[in-house]
């Protein structure tokens, strides 16, 4: 329960944690069914908590699903909550890179490819990131 007074955890973080702290497998496991059966526990309320703070930090899609998964998180779940967020991707992406390097367009190819991997470890996809570098405000 202190865990889960914190923030959200995944069940499968729940697990890892309390295996770490020597709890024994077969009662860590009855216990995260009944916090999930009384709705305490939400791998789906997790998820979506997970996401739209990912979002708020300018991270892609990409980035957002590799985390996801690492946390054991189910690979349908994560698409359906990030297509239920109903981000403009292409938007965030663009924002993202003015945040960073301003809103004047990268004149040295060299500049380019840096903002793009700028974009690249951030998760975005490679048609959000060319578009991207390739619209600007001036």
């Amino acid at each position: 329960m202190d865990l889960l007074a914190r923030r959200e955890h995944a069940r499968a973080e729940l697990e890892r944690k309390l295996a770490l702290a020597g709890f024994d497998a077969d009662v860590t496991a009855d216990v995260l069914q009944r916090l999930a059966d009384e709705g305490l526990q939400s791998d789906r309320r997790f998820v979506e908590s997970f996401v739209q703070s990912r979002i708020n930090q300018g991270k892609g899609p990409l980035r957002i699903h590799a985390d996801l998964g690492q946390r054991g998180i189910a690979t349908g779940l994560i698409d359906e909550i990030l297509e239920a967020a109903g981000e403009d991707w292409y938007a965030l992406a663009k924002e993202t890179r003015a945040k960073k390097f301003g809103r004047s367009r990268p004149v040295e190819f060299p500049e380019k490819a840096r903002q793009m991997r700028f974009l690249q470890y951030r998760g975005f996809e490679p048609d959000q990131i060319q578009a991207a570098v390739s619209s600007f405000e001036d």
